[in-house]
């Protein structure tokens, strides 16, 4: 079979399985106003970043020195490429080659999406799609971007979070001619003008989303019904996203199909497993230079992020305490040699929290109020709202900055918790992801835009499917050849008899893997 027929044949095996609101823009700017003013108030205070101090994504690690434009807000600045282009807003265009590195570098790791721009280059299964993205903006993403492009996608891209944003990189896609609109470090107010620059742009009429959170979804469906209506598709990737689609569609609100990615088995296994269970020991050691041996820890959440998390932590030597609400899930962190325990019966003692459950205010204000002095307090999960942070911005509390997303908050005894990347997601706010595991993510993500794109009216309905087996087999296979492995192949006779195509799919739907 060709390439281009593989692609094909992928593409139109058909499988249809269906099943907290995001919070509107226009009131996230009355609280990024509050919030920096109670940064600049005497509460708050900030000791100087050395350069040791400075995580590697920062802008200072692109030059080694900050210069006096860093403190401008990108929306202020004047800026073009190489080509005269202006469509963009980043950080500082002149940081495009580090970046360009940073993108070559994440390449020679992400052997599955390099593998599908081969592939599909010459059919162009995007040609005239013209996506709306609203993801982490890393080396690693921009690899699929320039997948999608190379596919024939016309792309305008923002970040799903404001400190994820690797700004070399930013640059690099802006040199590159991508309508990038994305920093680090962006207010709440700068989050929501750079969706809305994506969407809302001079003769450009976007039919497709890739989302990660909702977000875009959400400005588009509340500021641009009309606009809405003209999508073909949604592509979502995130546990928060995808509940916030079945929210839309159980209340008839969701007028387009939309592909749940995170739920396919490449992205559950691969990504929030085995990529948490090493980005989780990165993002700590990074941010607080922990000695793991002997901690106590207590997991909220034992879903694929939580197990790789558990495995991660115990490997090192810690003491791990789960929390769960699944009879299932904390069976299984039971059988797993794991504790599972009520938040409040180990908060006293615990050395480090992680949430990872998707959920809100799952550690309180009364929960930090009990936690021993030096106790870390983090985020695995999508959203900022797992960790009760705003209630943390009081009079009586004082923020003490010691190093990029790292802040001491300090209680009226003394005591004082660290909280990472003020509640927000840890692996990418202070760490780096494995490039492969994103590989196979992106790889599921194209092939899902493809999927939908490319189907004829009427087979998708307005609601929210599975990405179809037979594609979860496909970008497994794209990246077996990195490790040398070698598929069995079933005879006539064994396929038959299992009542299989010898080419797959080889599971049913309902198969936990």
């Amino acid at each position: 079979m060709s390439d281009s027929i593989e692609i094909k044949a992928i593409v139109g095996n058909k499988t249809t399985i269906s099943d907290c609101p995001v919070t509107d823009p226009a009131s996230n700017v009355k609280d990024a106003k509050a919030s920096s003013a109670l940064k600049k108030s005497s509460r708050y205070r900030s000791r100087s970043l050395s350069a040791s101090s400075t995580d590697s994504y920062s802008s200072a690690s692109c030059t080694g020195s900050s210069s006096e434009d860093d403190d401008i807000s990108p929306r202020e600045k004047v800026q073009k490429n190489s080509s005269g282009n202006f469509d963009f807003c980043v950080r500082n265009i002149n940081q495009h080659a580090f970046g360009r590195r940073e993108i070559e570098i994440a390449e020679q790791e992400m052997p599955g999406i390099m593998a599908l721009r081969r592939r599909a280059a010459d059919d162009k299964p995007l040609r005239n799609a013209k996506i709306v993205g609203c993801t982490h903006i890393n080396a690693q993403t921009a690899v699929l971007i320039e997948t999608l492009a190379a596919l024939g996608a016309n792309l305008r891209w923002a970040a799903c979070n404001i400190y994820s944003t690797q700004n070399e990189v930013a640059a690099a896609l802006a040199e590159a001619g991508f309508s990038i609109f994305a920093w680090r470090g962006e207010t709440e107010e700068d989050f929501w003008w750079c969706i809305d620059k994506c969407v809302n742009a001079e003769n450009w009429q976007p039919n497709m989303i890739l989302d990660d959170g909702g977000d875009a979804t959400h400005l588009m469906l509340k500021k641009y019904p009309a606009m809405f209506k003209m999508i073909k598709g949604i592509v979502e990737e995130s546990v928060t996203g995808v509940h916030r689609l079945y929210q839309l569609s159980k209340a008839g609100k969701l007028t387009v199909p939309a592909m749940n990615v995170n739920d396919s088995v490449t992205k559950t296994k691969y990504d929030n497993l085995y990529s948490c269970r090493e980005s989780i020991i990165d993002s700590l050691k990074r941010s607080t230079d922990l000695m793991f041996g002997g901690k106590q820890v207590v997991i909220c959440g034992f879903g694929e992020v939580g197990k790789g998390c558990s495995q991660a932590l115990k490997g090192l030597g810690c003491v791990v305490y789960v929390t769960e609400i699944d009879p299932i899930c904390a069976l299984q962190a039971s059988m797993d040699g794991n504790r599972v325990v009520k938040l409040n019966e180990v908060i006293r003692n615990v050395d480090i929290v992680i949430t990872a459950t998707g959920n809100k205010n799952v550690v309180t204000r009364e929960h930090m109020d009990k936690m021993k002095n030096g106790c870390i307090v983090c985020n695995m999960g999508h959203s900022n709202t797992e960790i009760d942070v705003n209630n943390l911005r009081t009079p009586d509390l004082t923020w003490e900055k010691v190093r990029s997303q790292v802040d001491h908050v300090i209680w009226p005894d003394g005591k004082r918790i660290i909280l990472l990347a003020e509640g927000r997601l840890v692996n990418l706010s202070c760490s780096s992801l494995p490039s492969f595991v994103v590989s196979i993510t992106s790889a599921t993500q194209a092939l899902a835009l493809i999927e939908l794109f490319n189907a004829p009216a009427g087979r998708y309905k307005s609601d929210v499917y599975l990405l179809p087996k037979k594609m979860d087999e496909y970008v497994a296979s794209l990246h077996l050849p990195t490790f040398d492995a070698h598929l069995t192949e079933l005879t006539d006779e064994q396929a038959k008899y299992m009542g299989l195509n010898k080419a797959g799919p080889f599971k049913p739907n309902y198969y936990r893997y």
